[in-house]
């Protein structure tokens, strides 16, 4: 696929015509105090995963509405002092699969924390976390559940989970609270943002080519999935389309961005159909902490830099994890 969004220069400079409804604030401020009625009830079972060089434990956390959620947590074998933390969170219709494949961060010195995302699982990778909340009518997949009431969409709940898995992986006594990382690909990407914007404390957040962002231009742009999703929900439901964007605003990576108060390392690619450059440099250019820098690789589509962009996280975490200073 060759260029087909913005040119480069163009995309330096995008905004987002999304409006952040006047009570965005206060709508996460009470579906994060409801969560948090909750306990935690964060449990860390060791498993034997055949690895020797890792200490693996599988967790279990409340969620939105006091779920259980699942997620895996591991460190350097034999660890004795807390180490700096990445929670990651999985691409869409992804779980958290095996704890084997998660062997990048615990292997550079860092606990990690990778949490499944709740009714997903069945497309790539296992997952163990059920959505035990219905659904209005909604087309297939998971972007549309729930989308006519903010209350009632799927990814209040998913992000409220995000945010519950900071706090339990957080409350291992070998994670660094004071140098937590929100990380993650695609769908993950986009979690990570809007954590980045509900969790006030994180050292850094590391969003690689982020889904969930610059809804009234994603949704119009490219007819790749997910996004199509909502595109094909407002063919049937045509009279609807004012209420599924109000919806989405309140979900929408720019106004996240908006509220980022912490070191931001994003990528993009200019061939990525699936979360389109101009969408994401829509939340890149809203990112509100001025320690920002976005990745761009030219040729590629939704696989973006893969281990080059690993290599560039390994690269650029060190320094904003030594001594976190104040924005």
């Amino acid at each position: 696929m060759a260029l087909f969004d913005l040119p480069l220069d163009k995309l330096r400079e995008r905004r987002s015509s999304s409006v952040a409804p006047a009570d965005f604030d206060q709508f996460w401020t009470d579906t994060l105090g409801q969560a948090r009625r909750y306990d935690l009830g964060a449990s860390f079972l060791p498993v034997d995963t055949g690895l020797t060089t890792l200490d693996t434990y599988d967790v279990t956390f409340a969620g939105f509405g006091g779920h259980p959620v699942k997620g895996w947590f591991t460190l350097p074998a034999g660890t004795s002092e807390p180490l700096p933390l990445v929670v990651e969170f999985v691409g869409y219709g992804g779980g958290r699969g095996l704890p084997h494949t998660h062997l990048l961060w615990a292997s550079a010195g860092y606990a990690h924390f990778v949490m499944d995302t709740r009714g997903q699982g069945g497309g790539w990778s296992a997952g163990d976390t059920e959505d035990p909340v219905g659904s209005s009518p909604s087309t297939p997949g998971f972007l549309t559940r729930g989308i006519e009431d903010p209350y009632d969409f799927y990814y209040r709940r998913v992000f409220t989970d995000a945010v519950r898995a900071v706090e339990a992986a957080r409350s291992h006594p070998l994670a660094d609270a004071s140098r937590t990382v929100a990380a993650g690909i695609s769908q993950g990407g986009g979690i990570a943002l809007a954590v980045g914007g509900l969790v006030p404390d994180l050292a850094a957040i590391a969003p690689d080519v982020p889904f969930l962002c610059d809804f009234p231009r994603a949704i119009t742009l490219t007819d790749v999935l997910p996004y199509r999703e909502v595109g094909r929900y407002l063919s049937v439901h045509r009279d609807r389309k004012d209420k599924v964007l109000d919806t989405l605003a309140y979900f929408d990576g720019v106004h996240f961005a908006a509220r980022g108060r912490a070191p931001a390392l994003f990528s993009t690619a200019l061939e990525d159909q699936t979360c389109p450059p101009s969408t994401v440099f829509a939340a890149f250019n809203a990112y509100a902490h001025q320690d920002k820098h976005i990745e761009v690789y030219d040729f590629n589509g939704h696989e973006g830099g893969g281990p080059h962009q690993q290599a560039a996280q390994l690269r650029w975490l060190p320094e904003r994890l030594a001594d976190p200073k104040p924005e």
